[in-house]
Formats: C-alpha cells, sequence, structure tokens
C-alpha cells in the first residue's frame, strides 16, 4: 500500500506487469487466465482438462455464497462498474474485528509472493504481529517481482512447491498456466455454496471475483477482486493548464492540437509522454489477451490486432510522436515519465488509477500548487468512448495440491485477514502494521514512519483483497474523483465475448501475440512502418490466430458469451 494511505485494488487494461510496477499500491493488469474444462478442444484427456474455461451454469455451482461486509460502508456506492469510496474518516479507537477469535491454529505456512522492494527480515515486528493476530505462522518466500515468472516457473516444474503460491495473471503463459490445475488443489470442500461463512471476509468478495478463480473445473484460486471500470487515465496538470488556459481536449483532433501549443522544446516542456494507453481506449481497442477476442455485429469473432480501430489508434498516437510533442525520453522509453510530469517537464502522461494519489501526496510539502485530474475519455470525433471491462481478478493466491487439511485452514485463515475490509482492526494491521511500531495517528489520519515503509510492503496483501475501494484518509478529495472519474467511464463499457470468462488457451498458441507490445512501441516511434503492422497481423492469422478463432468459436458456442 501507499504510505499513509489505502487505494483500490485495481487492474488496467493491458497485460503487462508495467501497470502494476507503476503503482505502489497493489495494483494489477486485466488478463482471464486460467484453465477449465472444454472437451470439444485440445487433444487428450490432460488437455482437455487444462484448456478452455467453465460455462456459466457449471460455475455456478462451484461459487462460495456471497455474503456483503457489514463494516464501514463506503460513503460512495460503486456504480458502473467502479470501486467504491470512502471519504469520511474512520474512527481509529473504536475499530470492529472482523472475525471473532482466530481462524488459524499456528500451523507452519510457507507462502511465495512477488515483491517490489528490499524484503523485510522474517522476524521483523509487521510479519510477527501479523502472525500472533492471525493465528498463523508465516515463512514468506518473497521473490523479485520483476523476474517472478521465471522463478515461478521453476518452482512449479519442481517437486518441492511452496503450500501456497500468488499467481498474477501476467504470468499465465505457456508451461505455467497448465500447471495451475496439475499443482494445486480444489479448494471446494472449504469455500463453495455456505461453506465460505467461516471465513466471512472472504465470502464478501463479489461472485465475479471468485469466478475468475475457477481453474480446471474446480475452484482453485483465491482472487485479489478487482473494479471492471479500471482503465489507466491520461493525467494532466490542472494547475498549470489553469494557469495557461489550456482547455482539456475533447477530441483526438482537439488532443493534437492542444499538444502542439503546449510543446516549448526551448523552455524543454513537452505535452506529453507515450500516450498509446490513451490512444486504445479512444479508438475502442479492445484490452490485450483472452479478453481481446469479440463477436462483433455482424457475427464475426475477432482479436483486437483485427479491429480498423487498432490500426487508427497506433497512427494517432504516432502522429504524437511525429509532431515532437512526446518528451524526448519517453520516445527513448528511459527513466520515469511520472517524475517528468511532476517536474512539470511533460503536462499529461498515462499509467494506473493509484498515481493520482501517489503523486499528489509526494508533491504536498515541496510543491503546494501542485494540482493533477484526470481527462474524461471520449471517441475519436469527440463523441461517446467505447470502453472495455476489465477482469474481476487478475491475481490469486492457491494452494498446493496434497497440503493437509491444518495447512489448507490456516492458509484460508490468512487470505481471510488479509481481505478485511477497511475500516477494521485486521484491514488497519494488514495496510498500517502497528501503531506506535509503523505508524502515528495524526488528526485522525494513519502516518506511515519509516519503520512502516520498510516492513508494511506487499506481502499480506497480495494473499487477497476486499471489494475494490478507494481511500485515503490524508486526501478524501482523490478518493471521490477516482470513484467519480470511474463512474463516469464505466457508463460508456462493454464487455468483450470473453469478459467473466477465466481462459486458458491451448499451449500451442501461447505466444502467438506476444510480439505485438514490442511492435506498438516501435510501430508508434517511427521504427517500424505501418506495412509492418500490418504483416505481423496477417502472419499472427496464418500462423495460428485463424485456428485460435474456430477455438474461441467452439468456446463461446458451448459456455455463451461474455456479453
Amino acid at each position: 500500500m501507499t504510505p499513509n494511505s489505502s487505494t483500490a485494488h485495481t487492474v488496467n487494461s493491458g497485460p503487462s506487469r508495467r501497470t502494476f510496477l507503476g503503482s505502489t499500491a497493489v495494483a494489477a493488469v486485466a488478463v482471464a487466465g486460467g484453465v477449465p474444462l472444454l472437451s470439444a478442444c485440445g487433444g487428450g484427456s490432460e488437455s482437455k482438462d487444462r484448456e478452455g474455461t467453465t460455462s456459466e451454469k457449471n460455475a455456478a455451482k462451484l461459487l462460495p455464497t456471497y455474503v456483503a461486509s457489514t463494516f464501514a460502508r463506503p460513503d460512495i456506492s460503486s456504480k458502473n462498474g467502479s470501486a467504491a469510496g470512502y471519504t469520511a474518516k474512520v474512527d481509529l479507537s473504536a475499530l470492529s474485528a472482523s472475525v471473532k477469535g482466530k481462524l488459524g491454529t499456528g500451523a507452519p505456512l510457507k507462502v511465495m509472493s512477488p515483491l517490489w522492494g528490499t524484503a523485510p527480515k522474517a522476524d521483523c515486528a509487521y510479519y510477527t504481529q501479523l502472525d500472533k493476530a492471525a493465528g498463523t505462522k508465516i515463512t514468506w518466500q518473497n521473490q523479485d517481482g520483476n523476474t517472478y515468472g521465471e522463478k515461478l516457473g521453476a518452482v512449479l516444474a519442481s517437486s518441492s512447491i511452496p503450500d501456497m503460491v500468488v499467481v498474477p495473471s501476467w504470468e499465465l503463459v505457456g508451461k505455467i498456466s497448465n500447471a495451475i490445475t496439475a499443482k494445486f488443489m480444489d479448494l471446494g470442500p472449504y469455500l463453495a455454496g455456505d461453506k465460505v461463512k467461516k471465513y466471512p471476509n472472504l465470502a464478501a468478495i463479489p461472485s465475479d471475483s471468485w469466478r475468475m478463480g475457477i481453474f480446471g473445473g474446480a475452484l482453485r484460486g483465491i482472487p485479489m477482486p478487482s473494479a471492471a471500470a479500471t482503465f489507466n487515465p491520461a493525467y494532466y496538470r490542472k494547475d498549470i493548464f489553469d494557469k495557461k488556459g489550456y482547455d482539456v481536449p475533447k477530441s483526438a483532433d482537439e488532443f493534437l492540437s492542444w499538444a502542439k501549443e503546449a510543446t516549448s522544446a526551448k523552455a524543454k516542456v513537452y505535452a506529453c509522454a507515450d500516450m498509446s494507453w490513451t490512444g486504445f481506449n479512444i479508438f475502442g481497442v479492445r484490452p490485450s489477451g483472452t479478453l481481446g477476442w469479440h463477436i462483433e455485429d455482424n457475427g464475426k469473432l475477432t482479436y483486437r490486432v483485427e479491429q480498423p480501430e487498432y490500426l487508427e489508434a497506433l497512427e494517432w498516437t504516432r502522429k504524437l510522436f511525429d509532431a515532437g510533442v512526446v518528451h524526448p525520453d519517453d520516445k527513448a522509453r528511459s527513466g520515469d515519465a511520472g517524475q517528468r510530469f511532476t517536474a512539470g517537464q511533460i503536462l499529461m502522461f498515462n499509467m494506473d488509477m493509484s498515481q493520482w494519489y501517489v503523486k499528489t501526496a509526494e508533491q504536498a510539502k515541496s510543491n503546494p500548487d501542485f494540482e493533477m485530474a484526470a481527462m474524461d475519455l471520449f471517441g475519436p470525433d469527440g463523441g461517446d468512448p467505447t470502453l472495455w471491462a476489465s477482469s474481476p481478478a487478475t491475481i490469486w493466491s492457491l494452494i498446493r495440491k496434497g497440503a493437509s487439511k491444518e495447512t489448507v485452514e490456516n492458509a484460508l485463515a490468512a487470505a481471510n485477514f488479509a481481505a478485511a475490509p477497511y475500516g477494521t482492526k485486521e484491514f488497519m494491521l494488514v495496510n498500517y502494521g502497528v501503531e506506535g511500531t509503523h505508524y502515528s495517528v495524526k488528526d485522525g489520519t494513519p502516518v506511515k514512519n519509516d519503520q512502516g515503509n520498510q516492513e508494511v510492503i506487499n506481502a499480506w496483501v497480495m494473499l487477497s483483497a476486499p471489494a475494490p475501494y478507494f481511500a485515503h484518509p490524508d486526501y478524501p478529495d482523490i478518493a471521490r474523483a477516482q470513484v467519480e472519474w470511474e463512474q463516469r467511464q464505466g457508463a460508456f463499457m462493454k464487455n468483450t465475448s470473453t469478459y467473466g470468462m477465466n481462459i486458458v488457451e491451448p499451449t500451442r498458441y501461447a505466444n502467438l501475440s506476444s510480439q505485438f507490445e514490442q511492435l506498438e512501441i516501435d510501430y508508434v516511434r517511427g521504427n517500424k512502418k505501418l506495412s509492418d503492422v500490418q504483416q505481423a497481423i496477417s502472419t499472427w492469422k496464418s500462423s495460428g490466430g485463424d485456428k485460435l478463432r474456430d477455438w474461441y468459436k467452439k468456446l463461446i458456442d458451448k459456455n455463451g458469451s461474455g456479453n
């Protein structure tokens, strides 16, 4: 979590770890990954069990019963697929416990999870106090998040798997995705239906998020929920816009005109960073990964790169580079666009939702005039945008097959503790640590100290999370702005035909689309020609894309459409 704040557990619209790393909150990327049953596809019984998805009818039998939390009801309710929002201060002296007693028995539990930053010591006060409160005894096997996929693949290929493993969706490629069903257990006997009521915080996770935890026809993944209306905003320097009298662009052409006006290479001020993500949103391009498949109005099933809007979005972003309005360091992909934004070297950049709070809090003392806002999205001609819903969950914690009943129950106790809702004792401990040790309270707001910033980092929060929310006790107006922005964009949101389906493609197609991310980067910077992109699309079709389309047709015919 960000220092002195708690933020929404949200996702973004592309299968890249970059958006996750861009946030000091727990955020993730929208990509459906999973492995359920599709007898019509694949070859061999093992392949059939690990490819495809689970139908809505069958999934309903596997899901935990939903029981909404009664703690700290949000000040702003979720709407149009948005996160909820908390804007009022919580009385920290009168917090309630979300669970009576300790669900853990103190049995030892090994957990492997990605971690960005320096891992705290195994016996640090944060880990010690969490174990004491939850009744757990966790040995954390934290791994560098930047190279987590390599470590994860090696561990899953071995005969020694930790009791609990955190798996982000962007690592569900190749053999890793197929290993999920083989290596991790069915949690249905512990969580399906009313069984989940033993773990009330897990019961309060929305059913759509739980549905994404179905792998290989069984409920295996404990989800980190995310809001459907999660998009990478185009942030702009509102303080500078107001000072200069700039109007916020409301069409693709207006954006380019404004960018040219705002850029002064002589003054070393440029309009923007690489706005590719914004371009995809403006032109209505679907997300990458399995969410990229959709049945068009004409009845044809297409992938995102086949959309005419895909090339239009890339061409628009390239115009920004060609016009010289993109900062040279962004063109060279060096340094940090966020730092250039706060320094006033660029006036707009796109990144995940957490940056609204992060940058505001960061600049509060050194630059009190700093103000940022998020541009409302629009269609190319200035009309309503076409936006595509993100996945309801993109990170899971899973329990290894063969784990003892006591181990499973202790792992679920830990996940239940981590999923405690905002405004509870458990939430405060997970996200802030111990008062006096990790944080102090100033004007009713918790503020982390150096020890808190060193120890209370993304470990426990990776096990699960409450329903998506925004809450910043020190900047409640930011929480409100974030929720209201999502609500406005969510009004124009549609589901792709694969929305809500946890899908794993056949291994032979696992890397079929991997070329496009780098190609997009190269094309918008002028290093590739449009014909290169068109050729890549043709090659994608002939080298497996058309066959993959047939596979998806059978999958959707069998299980129904997500929209």
